[in-house]
């Protein structure tokens, strides 16, 4: 009976060592660091080295921080820019843990740290942006914008012992009543430029258009003018002629009218005359040898006809 109590206690006081033994140790991951606390206060200094550490059981305990750059995805959230309009705005930010105390004494652990910089992340956005037109933080100042809202982060951070390594916006748009409202003012802007478009080229249509009738007519009247005086110039020509040939030779001269008067007489091929014979319209067609001397030329002049 002794021996199985003397075995049972050396059992039962292994255990106890075993226990005591696993709580007066801890081991500290490569992506960790720890703090000692006793009582909520450190007692010694940050361990950032990994391996194999001793500590007091039941009165010290262990507080593991990360030391990796961790990341904090915000909600999406809406922000009105400078022109009135509503933007929804979707950032993120990467941080690390710079001073773990003062972070352990401050925001204790990840979850209150992102809780804090989510609300100045909001903040920051809310500032930095409403003084920025859509165009700006689309795309003419964006890197300058995100320069702006990480200062203040940074600033805002530290007093959690924590240190923002970036902050970026992932997308910035629209809601989707404004999207709607921004397609239809763009469509109106570029129907409006297209009617306007149209106008203008209306307007220069009709003044080539006019300028070439203007043209068209000044050449025409110029043209008939030239044809006018050409013809003129053709008639007193013609007229010249006819004087040098009847002074020239007069009976030639009625010789060859008196054909005209037959050709314009008979031109048709359908005319009926009763003219005598001895009329002086045909004295060419009785009088093969020209009139004596002294005789003054006539010219034929056309038989008074009348037409079946």
């Amino acid at each position: 009976m002794s021996r199985h109590l003397s075995g049972l206690a050396i059992a039962v006081i292994a255990a106890v060592a075993i226990v005591i033994a696993s709580l007066s140790t801890f081991v500290v991951d490569p992506t960790e660091q720890a703090l000692v606390l006793r009582f909520g206060q450190p007692i010694r200094d940050l361990i950032g080295a990994p391996g194999l550490y001793f500590k007091w059981p039941f009165i010290d305990t262990v507080v593991y921080i990360d030391k990796r750059i961790l990341a904090l995805d915000n909600e999406r959230q809406e922000v009105l820019v400078s022109d009135n309009q509503r933007l929804e705005v979707d950032a993120f930010v990467r941080y690390k843990i710079d001073d773990p105390l003062l972070f352990y004494q401050s925001v204790f652990n990840t979850r209150g740290a992102d809780a804090q910089l989510g609300g100045m992340l909001n903040s920051a956005l809310r500032r930095t942006l409403s003084g920025a037109s859509i165009t700006d933080i689309v795309r003419d100042k964006r890197d300058a914008l995100m320069a702006d809202i990480k200062d203040q982060m940074i600033t805002g951070a530290r007093r959690f012992g924590l240190d923002v390594v970036d902050v970026r916006i992932k997308r910035a748009d629209l809601p989707a009543e404004n999207s709607e409202a921004v397609f239809h003012r763009m469509q109106t802007e570029r129907q409006q430029r297209a009617a306007s478009y149209r106008a203008q080229g209306s307007q220069q249509a009709q003044q080539i258009r006019a300028e070439a009738d203007r043209k068209v007519t000044v050449i025409t009247a110029q043209a008939q003018q030239q044809s006018e005086q050409i013809r003129g110039e053709g008639d007193g020509e013609r007229n010249r002629i006819f004087a040098e040939t009847y002074g020239a030779d007069p009976e030639f001269f009625a010789f060859y009218r008196s054909m005209q008067a037959y050709q314009n007489a008979f031109k048709d091929g359908q005319t009926r005359s009763l003219v005598s014979p001895k009329s002086d319209f045909f004295r060419y067609f009785s009088t093969p040898t020209p009139p004596p001397e002294g005789t003054p030329p006539a010219a034929a002049a056309p038989p008074t006809a009348k037409a079946d």
